[in-house]
């Protein structure tokens, strides 16, 4: 086992390395200043495309298998997981205050990336004789770029279909167990086990069954945690001030070690805060756009915009609430990480019911990220090998659970933190070589939208 991590620990130090940074915040940055920051200029515009989107539009061609909402509560279910209980902590343990901000700055041009992923998602998908719509990075990779890239296509696919037992499977019922095991004794295994009864009745309905959970579940629990976290720090209001200097602080300056942390340098901030949003949000790796593929929409545009959302609200809302509880709580220098110190944050402030909020949230966020992701690793085999391959996969999909529940967590995360590097290198490549597509359909979009304007203008 030690020379399985001693290998892993070497890969990881590779693809995470500065090239990868400069990858995702640079590819970021580059979208969000050709789209001359439409993503940020129109999030209201996306938050009211969401809320018509329950339903297609009025007219509109409804090729798909869910509605826009759905598309995006599946990518959410998906999002919205461990990395904002559990990777959060993670990074402010390993990376100290400053992590937060390097989480924003991930989000902010992460908006740009997700806005295109489900741009091109939806332009170049496709469909088979039964109906389903297929799409997503090795899609608009093999459709926009030509035969020529078609390897590009095959290393996402075969990454994410791997990646998907790390980051939306092992680390998942690993989390859970945890701190079912932390508050109610609970043995990991029997969670792991309830995990998969649960998974595998929901993934007997495929996209449809996975899209009408998450669009019930993700909304509920979202609130739900939002709420429970806004308490938390109504109640630690006078520590947020403080709390918002160590962050920008510790941005830019290394955090001396103190009580149980072991001090982190300004790299260790940077490498931390975006590999964990990254993990959290999944901007730039390429997973949300295949569900955004399967939304019964013709708009690649609208789409787009409703896909951005899910960065914003999972980073700069969940997250935030998340590491600010931790950070005003003062428990991040206790030497805690994971799951276990955010469960500690709430409990401090709220004796007595703040660790179960914690456990209970964790556990309807885990469930949701394994059945998105299920999704997402199926689609990947289904590129590589065909239809026929799905049952075996859930098969091994449901297996995988109860196995993630009783293994290490910093070796379950050292993985999950390498393959997610690994899908996001084939998918950032395709993002900046078919970036032109992007900017042109955006440019189209604006044009009807001033020719509709002028159109009403006038008739009125």
């Amino acid at each position: 086992m030690e020379l399985i991590t001693n290998m892993v620990n070497a890969i990881n130090g590779v693809v995470w390395g500065p090239l990868m940074l400069v990858l995702i915040l640079g590819v970021g940055l580059f979208l969000m200043l050709g789209l001359r920051l439409m993503p940020l200029l129109r999030l209201g515009t996306g938050f009211k495309l969401l809320w018509s989107g329950r339903t297609p539009a009025e007219g509109e061609d409804k090729s798909g298998e869910i509605s826009p909402f759905q598309a995006l509560m599946t990518a959410l279910s998906a999002t919205v997981g461990t990395g904002n209980i559990a990777g959060v902590a993670t990074a402010v343990f390993l990376g100290g205050p400053g992590a937060l901000f390097w989480m924003w700055c991930t989000a902010l041009v992460g908006m740009a990336t997700k806005f295109a992923e489900a741009v091109l998602a939806v332009k170049f998908r496709e469909v088979d004789d039964k109906g389903n719509h297929y799409g997503g990075p090795m899609y608009y990779i093999k459709n926009g770029l030509g035969s020529r890239w078609a390897w590009l296509g095959t290393l996402f696919a075969l990454f994410g279909a791997i990646a998907g037992f790390g980051i939306g499977n092992t680390v998942q019922s690993n989390s859970v167990a945890a701190v079912f095991a932390e508050n109610f004794a609970l043995p990991t295994w029997v969670t792991g086990v309830a995990l998969m009864v649960l998974v595998g009745l929901v993934l007997i309905g495929g996209i449809r069954r996975i899209g009408q959970v998450a669009g019930a579940l993700v909304p509920f629990m979202a609130i739900t945690y939002l709420i429970a976290g806004l308490s938390v720090l109504a109640i630690n209001a006078a520590a947020i001030p403080e709390a918002l200097s160590l962050v920008f602080t510790y941005a830019f300056s290394p955090v001396a070690a103190t009580g149980g942390f072991a001090g982190a340098a300004v790299w260790a901030a940077i490498r931390f805060g975006v590999a964990r949003g990254v993990f959290s949000n999944e901007a730039g790796l390429g997973s949300a756009p295949i569900a955004h593929a399967a939304a019964k929409t013709k708009d690649p545009v609208r789409q787009g915009m409703i896909a951005m959302l899910g960065t914003f609200i999972d980073t700069i809302i969940i997250c935030t609430i998340t590491g600010l509880v931790i950070i005003t709580s003062g428990l991040w220098t206790s030497g805690e990480s994971g799951a276990a110190l955010t469960s500690m944050a709430f409990a401090k402030a709220m004796p007595g019911i703040g660790n179960y909020i914690v456990t209970f949230s964790l556990a309807i966020f885990a469930f949701t990220t394994t059945l998105g992701w299920s999704f997402y690793g199926e689609r990947c085999l289904v590129y590589l090998f065909g239809p026929r391959s799905v049952k075996p996969y859930r098969v091994l999909w449901i297996i995988a659970l109860p196995i993630g529940a009783t293994l290490n967590l910093n070796f379950i995360w050292l993985v999950a933190d390498t393959l997610n590097a690994m899908m996001a290198i084939p998918n950032l490549i395709a993002l900046v070589l078919l970036s032109p597509v992007v900017f042109k359909l955006v440019r189209d979009y604006r044009a009807k939208e001033a020719d509709e304007k002028e159109g009403k203008t006038v008739a009125e």
